[in-house]
């Protein structure tokens, strides 16, 4: 069983602190990410905002939400939103980070701390992505993490007015291998 917080080279995944407003707002609040996740991330992305998603996390029924931290600031976030009924051994793996620290890594890293704990700790069977097809830096932090691309759902989602496709990546308990190398990167 893994336990928390988890140290990846330069950074950490842990539990979301109340103190983490602050920077929450200062990477979340940039249309350039917003522009990549699902419209239930605010954009703009304001203190209450940060506020109510740290209530939110707070009061996890399991914990499965977690921040991305460098030197003591939350500069990302990455979850997994637990399936439920049939589905209750598959979670669907969701990751944001500021723009300052994108290309340097840290997404890779932090998905694989979050496999490893939802395959050990949480018990899951199944980790899944949607992603926008447009999306080539998250194609290629799955592909480096060992999910295989399964399908495209063929103009299924909106986003800022355009309607595209969305791909589906997972990875298996059963494939999973937290010592693999990581894959190359062409989505």
């Amino acid at each position: 069983m893994i336990q928390l917080p988890i140290s990846i080279d330069n950074c950490i995944v842990r539990s979301y602190r109340h103190y983490d407003g602050q920077s929450l707002v200062k990477y979340a609040n940039n249309p350039r990410v917003a522009g990549m996740l699902r419209d239930m991330f605010p954009n703009p992305y304001t203190l209450a905002n940060a506020e109510a998603w740290l209530y939110f996390v707070e009061h996890q029924p399991v914990e499965a939400y977690f921040a991305i931290v460098m030197q003591d600031e939350c500069i990302g976030g990455i979850g997994l939103n637990l399936q439920g009924d049939v589905s209750r051994m598959t979670a669907e793996i969701g990751f944001w980070l500021g723009e300052p620290f994108w290309g340097q890594g840290i997404a890779t890293e932090a998905v694989r701390a979050l496999l490893k704990y939802g395959f050990e700790t949480i018990n899951l069977n199944r980790i899944q992505a949607n992603i926008f097809e447009s999306n080539q830096a998250t194609r290629c932090v799955l592909k480096k993490t060992g999910f295989i691309k399964e399908g495209r759902l063929r103009k299924s989602v909106v986003k800022n007015g355009q309607i595209m496709d969305q791909l589906i990546y997972a990875i298996l308990r059963q494939d999973y291998d937290e010592n693999a190398p990581p894959a190359p990167c062409n989505p």
